[in-house]
């Protein structure tokens, strides 16, 4: 999540706040133009889910191209409606991050003491929480591109591998969001120690989501030969 402690977000031209903009509603050029914006939401945190709905995306068009072989039939047909439901999945957590951006400037926004103080936790915590469900949904796609890695349409092993490069951006997103969160905490005067000790399954989602990108790069590495035989490192 991106957040800004600025004045409220604005709209594009003359749009109200209930014609905003989102990732169901907008094309991508009115979406990425507000992302544009200096005015926080959207932000990184949405861009983070926009990057898993393109891998999902890119991972039932490569289910969509494979033939299965005899006995793969079931599992494919699986793999094709998770990353179909991924991919509406994680457009509707990239506007819910959008509309949680806010509610964290907002809490900056407050006259310094202990409702402000009060205010940060509430939004630092919520934002976390939110930016660790959508490194979840990233972390459990990662077995289905690499199923199709080894099993896919070998014509779109270069579509598997940038479906790789979404999801690394969402894995680091989230993984960036959530820490990020969890030290502003420190702006309510918590420490880092007391951080881990009070939200534990935060903590930990970050040591996870750190492994998840690294085996993302074991991932792509193995198959680079095939997406880039042109590459002479």
């Amino acid at each position: 999540m991106n957040h800004d402690d600025g004045p409220a977000p604005g709209t594009l031209d003359g749009m109200t706040d209930t014609d905003a903009v989102t990732t169901q509603r907008s094309t991508v050029e009115e979406w990425t133009r507000a992302l544009a914006e200096s005015k926080g939401s959207p932000g990184g945190g949405a861009g983070t889910g926009v990057m898993l709905a393109i891998a999902a995306s890119l991972a039932s068009m490569v289910a969509g191209y494979t033939e299965p072989q005899e006995d793969q039939g079931a599992e494919l047909a699986s793999l094709h409606a998770r990353a179909r439901a991924l991919r509406e999945a994680a457009l509707r957590l990239a506007d819910d991050d959008a509309a949680a951006s806010e509610a964290f400037g907002a809490a900056f926004r407050l006259e310094k003491g202990p409702e402000r103080d009060q205010a940060i936790h509430r939004a630092s915590v919520d934002a976390a929480k939110a930016s660790a469900v959508l490194g979840e949904r990233a972390v459990a796609a990662i077995d289905d591109l690499g199923w199709l890695a080894g099993n896919g349409n070998p014509a779109l092993i270069a579509d598997v591998v940038v479906g790789f490069g979404a999801l690394r951006a969402a894995v680091a997103g989230a993984r960036t969001n959530v820490s990020f969160d969890l030290a502003t905490l420190r702006s309510a005067g918590v420490t880092l120690e007391q951080i881990r000790e009070q939200h534990p399954g935060l903590w930990s989602a970050v040591e996870q989501l750190t492994a998840a990108l690294e085996r993302i790069d074991h991932l792509t590495a193995a198959v680079d030969d095939r997406a880039a035989p042109t590459d002479l490192d």
